[in-house]
């Protein structure tokens, strides 16, 4: 392949992700949430208590960021913190019932996006793709040290413990 064909393929990968980032983000309006609240909510259904650093690990955010995030989230009855039973200084994360129920419907919408998105797609061809997603995703990982969205390489973030 070419590289001009790389470099379209690559230009396109950037395309279709920001657009379908919009995309959630609408869908996710509809249901009186957010996209970044939706992908806490379903990590933390996952992985109930996790601590506040931890989930800022997991989602590659600076934990002064997911706080802002989670203090929505706790004002809207969504989740909770709790006080980490051996450790004074950091919280865990738990769901509210609402905020299972509320993840729970948005599993729905998961549905509907991926229908949506991935309509007239031959099976064959998303196989494919899959497979193809997961080699550049492979490919980028050894590629180079990965950055969370903010910004900050990995290992200088700071390790506050909340």
């Amino acid at each position: 392949m070419s590289l001009d064909r790389k470099r379209q393929v690559v230009a396109q990968l950037i395309e279709s992700s920001r657009l379908l980032r919009n995309y959630i983000e609408h869908r996710a309006k509809t249901r009186g949430t957010t996209r970044a609240q939706w992908i806490v909510l379903f990590q933390l259904r996952q992985q109930e208590g996790l601590s506040q650093v931890d989930l800022a690990d997991v989602l590659e955010l600076q934990p002064i960021s997911l706080v802002r995030l989670l203090d929505r989230l706790v004002d809207q009855e969504l989740l909770e913190r709790r006080p980490h039973p051996s450790d004074r200084r950091a919280n865990q994360l738990y769901l509210t019932k609402t905020g299972r129920q509320l993840v729970d419907d948005l599993d729905s919408l998961r549905d509907s996006i991926a229908t949506d998105a991935l309509r007239d797609i031959p099976t064959a061809a998303l196989q494919m793709s899959l497979e193809t997603l997961n080699q550049i995703k492979e490919n980028v990982k050894n590629s180079a040290p990965i950055e969370p969205e903010d910004g900050t390489p990995r290992g200088q973030r700071r390790r506050a413990r909340t």
